[in-house]
């Protein structure tokens, strides 16, 4: 589901947009580790995370 077809359930807007931030997940034990990315999805109208998920949620498994 692309990140247009939903709306913000705090305002009730369709203005929403996928980012990223630099700052990778990665499971505690692996202090060295790459990790994943995490996709937000922000509502442009009033600035909610509508949703976090992960890019490769395989990369946190041990």
């Amino acid at each position: 589901m692309g990140a247009s077809e939903k709306n913000c359930p705090k305002c009730g807007g369709n203005s929403l947009v996928q980012a990223t931030d630099f700052i990778h997940l990665r499971p505690l034990e692996k202090k060295l580790g790459f990790g994943t990315e995490k996709i937000y999805t922000v509502c442009l109208d009033c600035g909610e995370v509508v949703s976090i998920r992960v890019k490769d949620p395989k990369k946190l498994k041990n």
